[in-house]
């Protein structure tokens, strides 16, 4: 298979996990966000074992230049992902002074916007780490998946808590889905230009996971009172990051 054949096979896997985390919301509503507490612990293992076991080594591999430059660039994309989140939460506060009415109005927006440009970054990711290798896509993809689901129950939660109609929520799923595509396509064309780059989007990208699993995930763990919950979410992001720290072991010996 072509590289951009897998680049399309497993951007449709990954997105999959997006629609996977509205349909179970719209089947089974409290069972939805149960599992999307857990698999948020589950999430965190992995995407921080995919920073610091596959996505940066690659980065220091594939860069001519020296590791700080690489660990500098991860620095700037969790620097970066903090002030986008930031911009967001200032539209929340925005709203605060709005009747709920009008509230609703700017939220629904912009969480189809946000949601719809993270799958189109999400889309970037996959295919700039297919150029690199074929086993480092995968696992990327897989983290991609993995932390989607959860992710997606609790945008589109908000949006059915908005009154958006389910027939809605589901089109906006399908369609934020398919901005990845684009996402993908896109890096894939632009290829030979992004190539001396890659270093870059790798660093970024791990910056961008550690920042996730950091500042969103982790805090949902330390917020779980009961003593038994919070000791299977916590051996859920251990068994998160042993998942990928095995796969990447039997797909890249080298790392």
């Amino acid at each position: 298979m072509s590289t951009l054949g897998y680049i399309l096979l497993f951007t449709f896997l990954g997105s999959i996990g997006s629609l996977i985390g509205g349909f179970i919301l719209l089947a089974y509503e409290k069972l939805a966000f149960k599992m999307s507490h857990l698999l948020a612990s589950f999430a965190a293992g992995v995407l921080l074992a995919t920073a610091f076991f596959d996505l940066l080594p690659e980065a220091v591999d594939e860069a001519d230049v020296s590791d700080a430059n690489v660990f500098l660039w991860t620095f700037i994309g969790i620097v970066l992902f903090f002030l986008l989140e930031r911009f967001i939460h200032w539209f929340h506060h925005h709203e605060d002074s709005l009747d709920h009415k009008e509230r609703s109005k700017t939220t629904v927006p912009l969480i189809v916007i946000g949601d719809t440009v993270h799958n189109f970054m999400d889309g970037i990711v996959i295919a700039a780490t297919f150029t690199v290798s074929i086993p480092l896509g995968m696992v990327t993809t897989f983290a991609v998946a993995v932390h989607e689901i959860p992710q997606e129950i609790g945008d589109f939660g908000l949006l059915l808590h908005k009154g958006v109609s389910r027939r809605k929520v589901v089109l906006i799923n399908v369609f934020s889905a398919f901005s990845a595509f684009l996402g993908a396509i896109l890096t894939f064309m632009l290829g030979d230009i992004l190539k001396g780059y890659i270093p870059l989007f790798l660093a970024v990208t791990a910056g961008f996971f550690i920042y996730i699993a950091s500042s969103d995930l982790i805090p949902e763990i330390h917020h779980e009172k009961r003593k038994g919950f919070a000791v299977i979410e916590s051996l859920l992001l251990i068994i998160g990051a042993l998942v990928i720290f095995i796969s990447v072991s039997l797909l890249e010996p080298g790392h």
